[in-house]
């Protein structure tokens, strides 16, 4: 070990390339967004130094409603941790477990992590279509007339409306990581159990989930970092609506940059969600302790 990192040449070679992508995509963009985010700035003008006054006007005085798009965020962040990633885990356990056509299952529920996003939101707002989306036609085949609505248009179903199609599309990439800590697991350990006349769902509790909880751990970052930062999905089936309903930071921003070209502000917004990114992080890294295990 101290032969490898005395070659201190060989380091840099490696190391300086990929510290300078990282620098230029991603802490230059930040750094220049910090510091648009002091100014009131449209983006031809001269821009004007104001300091905090972008964030004092999202945070303190709420003026377009942005705490609202935070509060959504933490919903569906909420949904992500108990309702997604749940399903994920069961999903997870049955295939490690090895069951019949284990393969295609894995890749059958990885496939929609793969297809764009547009393509999914595309999909699901035919689903949602109240005159001839799938939805609402088997409710009236169903004598559930009653239940039928503009399920995008509504205050009351939208977040949830957006929530579902987040979880057909990416339950499959917390399920592939929960099905391959599972996998990793030293089937000696399942041997005793049986032979203790432990059954399967004690031996769930006991074993499997306790040696998984690292993985579940960064599932549930995961989960709560793209409930924080989504964007591309509700822009395309809600734009936010209707009435802020669904609106979300990227929402928020985006429309603060590109449709009222007020770049400080949005500016101000992508570093709140960086930050509220970083610190619901170290929360979880800190609320949900894991040692490091070793087979």
């Amino acid at each position: 070990m101290e032969k490898v990192l005395g070659d201190k040449k060989a380091i840099c070679i490696f190391v300086i390339p990929a510290f300078l992508v990282f620098f230029l995509m991603v802490i230059l963009p930040v750094l220049f967004s910090l510091c648009t985010s002091m100014l009131k700035w449209d983006g031809i003008a001269k821009p004007l130094f104001i300091g905090f006054e972008n964030y004092k006007n999202l945070l303190i005085n709420n003026t377009d409603g942005f705490v609202k798009s935070i509060g959504n965020s933490f919903v569906l962040a909420l949904l992500g941790i108990f309702v997604q990633l749940p399903l994920a885990i069961i999903f997870g356990l049955l295939l490690a477990k090895g069951i019949k056509g284990e393969r295609f299952y894995l890749t059958a529920y990885f496939i929609p992590v793969v297809i764009s996003t547009t393509v999914i939101a595309q999909l699901w707002m035919m689903i949602y279509n109240p005159n001839y989306g799938v939805l609402n036609t088997t409710l009236r085949a169903l004598g559930l007339e009653s239940l039928t609505r503009e399920w995008l248009g509504s205050v009351k179903t939208v977040l949830i409306a957006v929530f579902i199609p987040n979880i057909w599309q990416y339950i499959g990439y917390h399920m592939l990581l929960i099905y391959s800590a599972a996998k990793s697991i030293p089937h000696e350990l399942y041997e005793s159990a049986i032979i203790d006349g432990s059954s399967w769902i004690n031996t769930t509790f006991r074993i499997t989930l306790p040696l998984i909880l690292p993985t579940i751990k960064v599932c549930i970052i995961f989960a709560v970092i793209g409930a924080v930062k989504i964007f591309d999905i509700v822009y395309i089936l809600t734009k936010g609506g209707p009435v802020h309903a669904s609106e979300v930071p990227g929402t928020f921003m985006y429309k603060a940059i590109f449709e009222k070209n007020l770049y400080g502000y949005g500016s101000a917004v992508a570093i709140i969600i960086v930050c509220l990114c970083l610190l619901l992080t170290v929360t979880i890294q800190k609320i949900i302790k894991t040692d490091e295990i070793s087979f």
